[in-house]
Protein backbone atom coordinates (compact mmCIF):
# COMPACT_ATOMS: atom_id res chain seq x y z
CA UNK A 1 0.00 0.00 0.00
CA UNK A 2 2.69 2.22 0.87
CA UNK A 3 4.18 1.93 -2.74
CA UNK A 4 1.05 2.76 -4.22
CA UNK A 5 0.81 5.65 -2.29
CA UNK A 6 4.31 7.25 -2.86
CA UNK A 7 3.70 6.35 -6.75
CA UNK A 8 0.74 8.32 -6.72
CA UNK A 9 2.79 11.21 -5.04
CA UNK A 10 5.37 11.03 -7.18
CA UNK A 11 2.88 11.49 -10.14
CA UNK A 12 1.05 14.54 -8.48
CA UNK A 13 4.96 15.83 -8.26
CA UNK A 14 5.81 15.91 -11.76
CA UNK A 15 2.13 16.83 -13.02
CA UNK A 16 3.13 20.34 -13.70
CA UNK A 17 6.30 19.59 -14.98
CA UNK A 18 4.74 16.86 -17.22
CA UNK A 19 2.33 19.97 -18.70
CA UNK A 20 4.46 22.41 -18.67
CA UNK A 21 6.34 20.10 -21.40
CA UNK A 22 3.32 19.43 -23.50
CA UNK A 23 2.32 22.55 -23.63
CA UNK A 24 6.36 24.24 -24.35
CA UNK A 25 8.88 21.25 -24.94
CA UNK A 26 11.55 20.32 -22.77
CA UNK A 27 14.42 22.13 -24.91
CA UNK A 28 12.34 25.06 -24.46
CA UNK A 29 12.11 24.76 -20.76
CA UNK A 30 15.58 23.80 -20.49
CA UNK A 31 17.09 26.97 -22.43
CA UNK A 32 14.53 29.19 -20.16
CA UNK A 33 16.22 27.55 -16.81
CA UNK A 34 19.47 28.02 -18.71
CA UNK A 35 18.87 32.03 -19.15
CA UNK A 36 18.00 32.36 -15.45
CA UNK A 37 21.08 30.34 -14.20
CA UNK A 38 23.24 30.78 -16.38
CA UNK A 39 22.69 34.54 -17.02
CA UNK A 40 26.21 35.98 -15.04
CA UNK A 41 27.95 34.19 -17.17
CA UNK A 42 26.51 35.62 -20.30
CA UNK A 43 27.91 39.47 -18.96
CA UNK A 44 31.98 37.93 -18.48
CA UNK A 45 31.49 36.27 -22.08
CA UNK A 46 30.13 38.79 -23.45
CA UNK A 47 32.89 41.08 -22.34
CA UNK A 48 35.23 38.81 -23.61
CA UNK A 49 33.82 38.48 -26.88
CA UNK A 50 34.31 41.98 -27.68
CA UNK A 51 37.45 42.44 -26.45
CA UNK A 52 38.98 39.99 -28.54
CA UNK A 53 37.51 41.25 -31.39
CA UNK A 54 38.74 44.64 -31.28
CA UNK A 55 41.99 42.83 -30.70
CA UNK A 56 42.30 40.49 -33.40
CA UNK A 57 40.29 43.11 -35.65
CA UNK A 58 43.64 45.20 -35.37
CA UNK A 59 45.55 42.42 -36.48
CA UNK A 60 43.92 41.90 -39.39
CA UNK A 61 44.82 44.46 -42.19
CA UNK A 62 41.16 44.23 -43.63
CA UNK A 63 38.12 42.15 -42.67
CA UNK A 64 38.19 39.04 -44.60
CA UNK A 65 35.18 39.39 -47.58
CA UNK A 66 33.43 37.44 -49.86
CA UNK A 67 29.69 36.26 -50.66
CA UNK A 68 29.94 33.64 -48.09
CA UNK A 69 32.54 33.57 -44.83
CA UNK A 70 32.93 29.91 -42.98
CA UNK A 71 33.92 30.25 -39.47
CA UNK A 72 35.71 27.28 -38.46
CA UNK A 73 35.87 27.22 -34.25
CA UNK A 74 38.80 24.63 -32.91
CA UNK A 75 40.89 23.62 -29.77
CA UNK A 76 43.46 21.60 -29.82
CA UNK A 77 42.66 18.88 -32.63
CA UNK A 78 45.60 20.01 -35.27
CA UNK A 79 44.96 17.03 -37.73
CA UNK A 80 40.91 17.18 -37.69
CA UNK A 81 41.21 20.83 -38.15
CA UNK A 82 43.51 20.31 -41.46
CA UNK A 83 40.88 18.02 -42.61
CA UNK A 84 37.96 20.24 -42.12
CA UNK A 85 40.00 23.21 -43.69
CA UNK A 86 40.88 21.48 -46.44
CA UNK A 87 36.74 20.54 -47.19
CA UNK A 88 35.93 24.28 -46.65
CA UNK A 89 38.58 25.17 -49.42
CA UNK A 90 37.68 22.55 -51.47
CA UNK A 91 33.63 23.77 -51.97
CA UNK A 92 32.90 24.34 -55.72
CA UNK A 93 31.75 27.52 -54.16
CA UNK A 94 34.70 29.94 -54.73
CA UNK A 95 33.37 33.58 -53.44
CA UNK A 96 34.31 32.34 -50.50
CA UNK A 97 36.64 33.06 -47.04
CA UNK A 98 37.30 30.67 -44.17
CA UNK A 99 38.10 32.01 -40.89
CA UNK A 100 39.36 29.67 -38.25
CA UNK A 101 39.08 31.06 -34.53
CA UNK A 102 41.80 28.87 -32.34
CA UNK A 103 39.98 29.18 -28.20
CA UNK A 104 43.60 29.68 -27.17
CA UNK A 105 45.46 26.75 -27.22
CA UNK A 106 47.51 28.09 -30.46
CA UNK A 107 47.48 27.24 -34.47
CA UNK A 108 49.08 24.36 -35.67
CA UNK A 109 50.37 24.77 -39.46
CA UNK A 110 47.80 25.27 -42.02
CA UNK A 111 47.25 24.89 -46.03
CA UNK A 112 48.77 28.32 -47.70
CA UNK A 113 45.77 29.65 -49.14
CA UNK A 114 44.33 33.53 -49.93
CA UNK A 115 40.86 32.87 -48.70
CA UNK A 116 42.12 31.73 -45.25
CA UNK A 117 42.56 33.41 -42.27
CA UNK A 118 43.06 32.04 -38.74
CA UNK A 119 43.89 33.35 -35.71
CA UNK A 120 43.70 32.55 -31.90
CA UNK A 121 42.00 33.93 -28.83
CA UNK A 122 44.01 35.16 -25.96
CA UNK A 123 43.21 32.53 -23.51
CA UNK A 124 40.99 29.51 -23.57
CA UNK A 125 37.41 30.15 -22.87
CA UNK A 126 35.63 26.85 -23.14
CA UNK A 127 32.68 28.61 -25.00
CA UNK A 128 32.12 27.77 -28.63
CA UNK A 129 29.33 30.09 -29.22
CA UNK A 130 31.78 32.34 -28.08
CA UNK A 131 34.72 31.65 -30.43
CA UNK A 132 31.85 31.13 -33.29
CA UNK A 133 30.52 34.75 -32.51
CA UNK A 134 34.19 36.33 -32.66
CA UNK A 135 34.55 34.63 -36.05
CA UNK A 136 31.21 36.18 -37.43
CA UNK A 137 32.58 39.57 -36.46
CA UNK A 138 35.67 39.48 -37.83
CA UNK A 139 34.26 38.89 -40.97
CA UNK A 140 32.31 40.45 -43.93
CA UNK A 141 30.02 38.79 -46.45
CA UNK A 142 26.11 37.92 -47.21
CA UNK A 143 26.21 34.42 -45.74
CA UNK A 144 27.85 32.58 -42.99
CA UNK A 145 28.34 29.15 -42.83
CA UNK A 146 29.78 26.68 -39.71
CA UNK A 147 31.76 24.42 -39.66
CA UNK A 148 32.94 22.31 -36.10
CA UNK A 149 36.86 21.31 -36.61
CA UNK A 150 36.21 17.53 -36.12
CA UNK A 151 33.33 17.67 -38.96
CA UNK A 152 33.45 17.43 -43.15
CA UNK A 153 31.92 19.06 -45.87
CA UNK A 154 31.04 17.74 -49.18
CA UNK A 155 32.40 19.40 -52.20
CA UNK A 156 28.97 21.06 -52.85
CA UNK A 157 27.69 21.78 -49.59
CA UNK A 158 27.97 25.65 -49.85
CA UNK A 159 26.59 25.16 -53.56
CA UNK A 160 23.33 23.51 -52.57
CA UNK A 161 22.88 25.72 -50.07
CA UNK A 162 23.31 29.11 -52.25
CA UNK A 163 21.23 27.40 -54.74
CA UNK A 164 18.20 27.77 -52.15
CA UNK A 165 19.55 31.32 -50.49
CA UNK A 166 20.34 32.85 -53.94
CA UNK A 167 16.63 31.92 -55.73
CA UNK A 168 13.92 34.09 -55.76
CA UNK A 169 11.95 34.54 -52.55
CA UNK A 170 14.22 32.11 -51.18
CA UNK A 171 14.87 31.82 -47.05
CA UNK A 172 17.02 33.81 -44.88
CA UNK A 173 18.62 30.35 -43.92
CA UNK A 174 18.82 26.70 -44.85
CA UNK A 175 20.28 23.37 -43.37
CA UNK A 176 21.24 20.11 -45.49
CA UNK A 177 20.90 16.48 -44.34
CA UNK A 178 23.97 15.42 -41.96
CA UNK A 179 25.30 12.07 -42.51
CA UNK A 180 26.71 10.98 -39.20
CA UNK A 181 29.61 8.58 -38.83
CA UNK A 182 31.04 6.43 -36.30
CA UNK A 183 34.81 7.29 -35.03
CA UNK A 184 35.40 4.03 -36.95
CA UNK A 185 34.36 5.58 -40.39
CA UNK A 186 31.30 3.36 -40.53
CA UNK A 187 27.97 5.31 -41.53
CA UNK A 188 25.44 5.90 -38.48
CA UNK A 189 22.54 7.30 -40.31
CA UNK A 190 21.50 10.40 -41.94
CA UNK A 191 19.64 12.92 -40.26
CA UNK A 192 17.19 14.63 -42.35
CA UNK A 193 14.36 17.00 -40.72
CA UNK A 194 12.41 18.98 -42.37
CA UNK A 195 12.56 22.75 -40.52
CA UNK A 196 9.78 22.82 -37.70
CA UNK A 197 10.08 25.70 -34.85
CA UNK A 198 7.43 23.30 -32.54
CA UNK A 199 9.19 19.92 -33.18
CA UNK A 200 12.51 21.60 -32.52
CA UNK A 201 10.75 22.47 -29.12
CA UNK A 202 10.93 18.58 -28.44
CA UNK A 203 13.52 17.12 -30.25
CA UNK A 204 16.94 17.66 -30.99
CA UNK A 205 17.83 18.05 -34.68
CA UNK A 206 19.36 21.52 -35.61
CA UNK A 207 22.91 21.70 -35.86
CA UNK A 208 25.24 24.28 -37.41
CA UNK A 209 27.44 22.21 -39.13
CA UNK A 210 25.00 22.22 -41.68
CA UNK A 211 22.95 25.60 -41.03
CA UNK A 212 23.85 28.62 -43.81
CA UNK A 213 22.44 31.88 -42.98
CA UNK A 214 21.93 35.50 -44.29
CA UNK A 215 24.05 37.40 -42.06
CA UNK A 216 21.86 39.99 -39.99
CA UNK A 217 21.19 41.01 -36.40
CA UNK A 218 19.96 37.53 -35.36
CA UNK A 219 23.07 35.69 -36.42
CA UNK A 220 24.97 35.00 -33.27
CA UNK A 221 25.69 32.55 -30.83
CA UNK A 222 24.18 32.23 -27.69
CA UNK A 223 26.68 33.73 -24.81
CA UNK A 224 25.55 31.31 -21.94
CA UNK A 225 28.47 29.61 -20.67
CA UNK A 226 27.35 25.61 -21.92
CA UNK A 227 29.41 23.00 -20.33
CA UNK A 228 28.77 19.55 -21.47
CA UNK A 229 26.06 18.67 -19.36
CA UNK A 230 24.19 21.65 -20.28
CA UNK A 231 21.44 21.19 -22.54
CA UNK A 232 20.29 22.25 -25.03
CA UNK A 233 23.34 23.10 -27.27
CA UNK A 234 24.14 26.60 -28.50
CA UNK A 235 23.41 24.62 -32.24
CA UNK A 236 20.00 24.35 -31.14
CA UNK A 237 19.47 27.92 -29.70
CA UNK A 238 21.05 29.69 -32.59
CA UNK A 239 18.86 27.98 -35.46
CA UNK A 240 15.29 28.33 -33.57
CA UNK A 241 15.87 31.16 -32.73
CA UNK A 242 16.85 32.66 -36.07
CA UNK A 243 13.91 30.54 -37.65
CA UNK A 244 11.49 32.88 -35.29
CA UNK A 245 12.40 36.03 -37.02
CA UNK A 246 13.92 34.59 -40.65
CA UNK A 247 12.43 31.61 -42.61
CA UNK A 248 14.48 28.94 -42.61
CA UNK A 249 13.87 25.45 -44.24
CA UNK A 250 15.64 21.91 -44.70
CA UNK A 251 17.55 20.59 -48.07
CA UNK A 252 17.06 17.15 -47.25
CA UNK A 253 20.72 16.46 -49.29
CA UNK A 254 23.88 14.80 -47.20
CA UNK A 255 26.47 17.43 -47.35
CA UNK A 256 28.46 17.09 -44.02
CA UNK A 257 30.06 14.50 -42.49
CA UNK A 258 29.37 14.46 -38.40
CA UNK A 259 31.35 12.50 -36.14
CA UNK A 260 29.12 11.03 -33.57
CA UNK A 261 30.55 10.20 -30.11
CA UNK A 262 28.44 7.30 -29.23
CA UNK A 263 29.67 8.18 -25.67
CA UNK A 264 28.19 11.52 -25.71
CA UNK A 265 25.40 10.98 -28.06
CA UNK A 266 21.75 11.99 -26.36
CA UNK A 267 19.14 12.32 -29.24
CA UNK A 268 17.56 9.73 -30.87
CA UNK A 269 17.82 11.07 -34.26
Amino acid sequence: MSGIVSGAVRRVARAPWTLLKALFGWLVLYEIRNKVLLAPTAVRLRRTEDAETRRLAATLPSPPTALVATVIATHRRPEALRAAVRSALDQTVRDQVVIVVDDGAGLSELPDDPRLFAVSLAHNTGTAGIVRNVGIRLSRSRYVAFLDDDNLWEPDHLERALAVLESPGGPAGVYTALRRVLPDGSERDVLSVPFDRRRAARESFLDTNAFVARRNGSLHFSRLRRTPEVMPREDWELIRRYGRGHRVVHVPHPTVRYLVNPASFYTQW
